[in-house]
Parts: structure tokens; C-alpha cells; sequence
């Protein structure tokens, strides 16, 4: 049930014609676990969270350093050496407090994957590396779960909604990891701290567009080109 301080806090979004109150239910009902707090897992945890997600969880291992935070805007310079989902936990609880939020200071594996995931509805990949990407994506195929997707590079992104609704996954575009030696990294080429922002967002958008069933995409893989500001559908 939606309460008094909710009608309050989420008025604009139930205004919105494809959400309403039974979409705002629905956000406030639904589990996301996000993987990674990094620079995309910021912004999407920080969106999920203010738009009232009502049991929200991080996945990350990492602690923080100082050459994160040009881009990982949950945290600053005091936050140095503790763990980023513990440090992520506390931001999220003073920006909402109605919901629940479960920080988890692990890296995903095999063996805990089932573990972190059975808890959840939607799975949201914030990761920069193919182990962990394909791991996602297997997992969330092997237990029926929707997986929001996105990447970056320089000034290259990707977004695409996996497994929902009966669409396709992350293997149907790219069979097979590809090896990390030749593919370039975000730690070699770098990337400016307000781009992971624009992805992470999106990402969120479109996490919240699955809860809602607001036409997510589907089966499409979102290529972003903000050197020139070139959006590109391509249909798998």
C-alpha cells in the first residue's frame, strides 16, 4: 500500500500519464539489486533510490580511491579506503529513508551468484569487466530474471534491456567473451566523469521503465555517441 508521506514524496512521478499510482506501487513493490557502486552504479543507485524502489541492493567489493571520484558521485575524499556498497548503503539511507537498502562487500562469483540474486526481481549490470558481465547475464537467464545493461567508452555507450519478456540476452549480440587483452578499458583509455552519469541514468530510466512496463527496449541494443550526440537503435 502507497502511504501519506509517499502520495508526498513521488506526486510528480504519479502524475506522469504511464506510471500513476499503480506504477508507483509497482516501483515501491519491486527488488533491484544493482552490481557494481562505480561510475555507473552511482547514478543508477542514486536514481532507484530517490524514486522509491522499495528494496534496493549493491554488489561491490572495491573500496574507494581517490581516482574514483572525479565520476563515483556517492562519495568523497572522507569515504577513501572503506568499502564502496557499505559507504553506498549510508548516501542512499539519508537520500530515502522509506526504503530498504542492502549493501553487499563481495565479489560476484559462481558460488554466490543464486545467493545475491534469489532476492530479487530485476538485475541492473554496472560493471566494467566481460567476466562479471557475462556471469550477470548467464545468471539472470539461468534464474528467469530481466537484466538492464549498459557500458562505456571515451565517448561510446551501450544500453539494452536482456531477458524480458521473452527477449534476447547479452550472447545473442556477442556469442562469446571476447579476451580483455583486446578489448580497450575505461583504467587505459579513460572517461569523463560526466559520462558514466548520462549511462548510469539511463540505465535507471530504463530499470524503471521494466518495473512499470512502460515499453522498455526490447531485442534493441542503444549505441550513444556523445562526441556527436548520435543515438542508434540496432534491432538483435
Amino acid at each position: 500500500m502507497l502511504e501519506i508521506h509517499d502520495f508526498l514524496r513521488y506526486s510528480r512521478p504519479m502524475n506522469v500519464t504511464e506510471v500513476g499510482v499503480e506504477g508507483q506501487l509497482k516501483i515501491k513493490q519491486a527488488r533491484v539489486l544493482v552490481i557494481g557502486a562505480g561510475g555507473l552504479g552511482s547514478p543508477i543507485l542514486t536514481y532507484l533510490a530517490a524514486s522509491g524502489v522499495g528494496q534496493l541492493g549493491v554488489v561491490d567489493f572495491d573500496r574507494v580511491e581517490i581516482h574514483n571520484l572525479h565520476r563515483q558521485i556517492l562519495f568523497t575524499e572522507r569515504d577513501i579506503g572503506q568499502y564502496k556498497a557499505a559507504v553506498a548503503v549510508q548516501r542512499l539511507n539519508q537520500l530515502n529513508p522509506h526504503i530498504a537498502i542492502h549493501g553487499y562487500c563481495e565479489k560476484l562469483t559462481e558460488d554466490n551468484v543464486q545467493r545475491l540474486f534469489e532476492s530479487y526481481d530485476y538485475l541492473v549490470d554496472g560493471t566494467d569487466n566481460f567476466a562479471t558481465r557475462y556471469l550477470v547475464n548467464d545468471a539472470c537467464m539461468r534464474f528467469g530474471k530481466p537484466l538492464i545493461y549498459g557500458t562505456i567508452l571515451g565517448f561510446q555507450g551501450q544500453l539494452a534491456v536482456f531477458n524480458h519478456r521473452q527477449s534476447k540476452d547479452l550472447r545473442a549480440i556477442f556469442p562469446e567473451m571476447p579476451d580483455p587483452k583486446d578489448v580497450p578499458s575505461c583504467n587505459l583509455h579513460g572517461v569523463l566523469g560526466t559520462f558514466p552519469g548520462i549511462i548510469g541514468t539511463m540505465m535507471a530510466q530504463e530499470t524503471l521503465k521494466v518495473i512499470v512496463d512502460a515499453q522498455p527496449l526490447h531485442n534493441q541494443l542503444l549505441l550513444i555517441d556523445t562526441l556527436n550526440w548520435n543515438l542508434r537503435a540496432l534491432t538483435f
